[in-house]
């Protein structure tokens, strides 16, 4: 899953977002050194990321792709998944789409300091070009795969995703609809076992 999911899948609790946020930029127990609630969305981060590359749903997605992307259709997946989120929004949440990523840019914005380094050069942009409201349209998938495209260093076209994902649009939406309701199951039951770690790991 790309920002917009692992944002959404850490609940309400603003420092669980942010460590879900920056999860690809912590690597190994690194994790460690942050305060507890960005150590738990930092886990999550993994977890949802383990879950949904090898989930046979997911599996299919990215056979439904052109094999010129490589292992680079599971990131076109990711992408393609966050579009069907936005589009599908008010199924799975009863905050609005426009509160909900306002409300995530000034907490992402205010909480600048505790990023890593990796993570502190992206946010400003995020913030300053909206990037999750561009997974609401097919213009801001364009824009986005041809960002990616031109930053890559691997001579892949994943400006043409979204031929893609035009072409099979309603097979990707009905296999994210059937896997996304499992994702959020697991990311919940994630979330309650991290908070009884640290439940067993503060008591005496």
């Amino acid at each position: 899953m790309n920002y917009l999911a692992h944002i959404f899948l850490s609940g309400k609790n603003t420092d669980i977002q942010i460590g879900n946020f920056m999860g690809d930029a912590v690597k190994g127990k690194d994790y460690l050194s942050y305060p507890a609630d960005l150590r738990k969305g930092i886990l999550l981060h993994r977890q949802i990321d383990s879950f949904t590359d090898q989930h046979p749903i997911v599996k299919t997605s990215k056979k439904r792709l052109q094999a010129r992307y490589g292992h680079y259709g599971g990131v076109l997946i990711d992408i393609f998944y966050d579009h069907f989120l936005a589009v599908n929004w008010s199924i799975y949440s009863k905050e609005s789409f426009t509160d909900f990523t306002n409300i995530f840019y000034k907490n992402l914005e205010r909480k600048h300091s505790a990023l890593p380094e990796k993570t502190k050069l992206i946010a400003p942009k995020l913030i300053a070009y909206t990037w999750l409201d561009k997974y609401q349209s097919l213009d801001g998938i364009s824009q986005t795969l041809n960002g990616m495209t031109k930053r890559i260093k691997h001579n892949i076209p994943l400006h043409l995703g979204i031929e893609d994902l035009v072409a099979n649009f309603s097979e990707l939406e009905a296999d994210f609809n059937e896997f996304f309701p499992l994702l959020q199951k697991h990311s919940t039951f994630i979330l309650h076992s991290l908070d009884k770690q640290n439940e067993e790991n503060t008591s005496f």
